[in-house]
Order: C-alpha cells, then structure tokens, then sequence
C-alpha cells in the first residue's frame, strides 16, 4: 500500500477535521469537513468517530469499547455542536451519551445523531484469546483494485475516496464494471491516504468505509445508515488493514451489514453491525 508521507496519530487530515472543541462542560463545538462526504452526505462512520472522540474526552476512560449510534437525519458539511452526558462511571468501564445536533435554516438545532458509548483502557485488557474466526482470504494489495482503477460508480461527491487508501478484492469488484457476485460481500485492504496507522476512534470510521454490501447484490446508490454497533477489541498493530463485510438479509428496504477488521498481526481488532436502507434503484 503506497504511503509517500507518514502521517501520526494526532497529527494527521482524520485527527483535524474529528478534533471537538471544548465550550462549556459537556459541550463541544465541531466543523464537518466537506471532505469525508460521499455522494450528497457526511460518512457515518467519520461521524461516528468525530463523536466518539467526544465522548472519549468527556468520560474518564479515553478507549471506546462499544459504541452504538443511531442515525437521525442526514448530517451536512459545516459546523455542529455536540452534547454529552456522563451515564455512569465506574474503576475499569463508563458510559456515556452523545448526540450531534446542526442548525436549521430558521436557527433551530437539529439533531442528527444519537449514541451511547461504553468506554476503557484497551492496554489493560487479559491476553486470553479465544478467536474462532479466521482473517478474510484476499488477493495481494498490489492485485487489489482502488477507486482510480476504473470509473466512478455512483453519481455525486466522492471526496472522502482521496482521504482513504482502499483495495478492493478482486473478487468484490463485479458491481463495478456491472457484473455483481449478487453474494452481498465486500472486502479489501483499508488505511488512511496519508499514512496515519489506525487506532480505535479511526477503527469507528473503518467499520463504514469500504463501499456498500449493496452493490454487490446489484443496487447502487446511497445506503444510508439507520443504526450502527461496533465492538473495539484491541489496539491495531501499525500497518494495513483487512475489512470483511457480509450480508446476509436484504428484505423489507432494509440490510444488515457485519464487519470484521483485521490488523497486520492477525488480529481481529474490530467487529461492527449495522441496519441500512437498501438503495431504492
């Protein structure tokens, strides 16, 4: 995975434009970057990280360990405003809220997301590993395909494609040149475009950013986020990332997706699930 400059954790494009502003206890200011939008919105899985980060420097533990969030209203470029509320703090594990409010033409607060986080200190986690699953067999990265290997699938904005470094397995690509596997997987390689090593608030953004499952079923189009879980297991080990997405329900307008991440020491660092609505193409 080409990196020509490495960028650090806490120094990096992700860590400015998911930086939160203190203003009184509990409140903080944001910007949402123009950046991290796909198609017509803001990606759920930067947002998530932009109010993960919040909550992280709300509570007394810093690591989120599960954070679940709930997708109001589509959240749009431009400034926002985040309320937390410390639910419960104990010696090993807090809890706490957070929602993501913007302002409507009238003035009026909007709220756009709604999560509730339980967070810790990963580093002082057992080392008794009982891992059942197996990392995702894929191609060699340099045999993957990225997103300036063919032309734009989806109608509207891609910025946030040229803030990421993702391959995709050769055998998850079908949707892109119209010939969908129709099996409902997605996977690839993931990282950041400027080199930054993962952590656990960009592992909020990995879980949601490789394409949708629903391209691969044979929609395209917007698959907006109803709700989404995820589960941070450990810190990731530097290096590339391996993402595995399924589904296996599409039904009613609505899909589940199950991701699980892998770092460069075989471990599974990351698992998530979400409720989406299908494309309606």
């Amino acid at each position: 995975m080409a990196q020509a400059a490495q960028a650090l954790i806490g120094d990096s494009e992700f860590d400015r434009d998911t930086a939160v502003t203190l203003r009184e206890e509990g409140v903080y200011d944001a910007e949402l970057s123009a950046g991290w939008t796909i198609i017509h919105a803001v990606n759920g899985g930067y947002l998530l990280a932009m109010l993960g980060r919040a909550l992280g420097e709300a509570l007394p533990h810093s690591d989120p360990f599960s954070v679940s969030a709930h997708y109001l209203t589509a959240s749009v470029p431009g400034p926002a405003v985040i309320r937390t509320q410390v639910v419960r703090t104990g010696r090993t594990l807090s809890t706490g809220q957070a929602s993501l409010f913007q302002y409507a033409e009238d003035g009026t607060e909007v709220e756009r997301i709604r999560v509730l986080g339980t967070y810790g200190d990963l580093d002082s986690l057992s080392d008794d590993i009982r891992t059942s699953v197996k990392p995702p067999v894929m191609a060699p990265i340099e045999q993957c395909f990225g997103p300036g290997d063919g032309p734009a699938p989806i109608p509207g904005s891609s910025a946030i494609t040229e803030r990421l470094d993702i391959k995709l397995d050769p055998s998850t690509v079908g949707w892109a040149i119209g010939a969908p596997s129709g099996k409902g997987e997605m996977r690839g390689w993931f990282g950041l475009a400027d080199g930054r090593d993962a952590d656990p608030y960009s592992l909020l953004l990995t879980v949601d950013a490789l394409p949708p499952t629903s391209f691969e079923l044979g929609l395209k189009g917007w698959t907006p986020t109803i709700e989404l879980t995820t589960h941070i297991r450990c810190r990731p080990a530097p290096g590339p990332l391996r993402v595995s997405i399924t589904t296996r329900n599409l039904a009613g307008g609505f899909l589940e997706e199950d991701a699980d991440v892998w770092d460069s020491a075989d471990r599974l660092v990351a698992q998530s699930r979400q409720l989406a609505r299908a494309p309606r193409s």
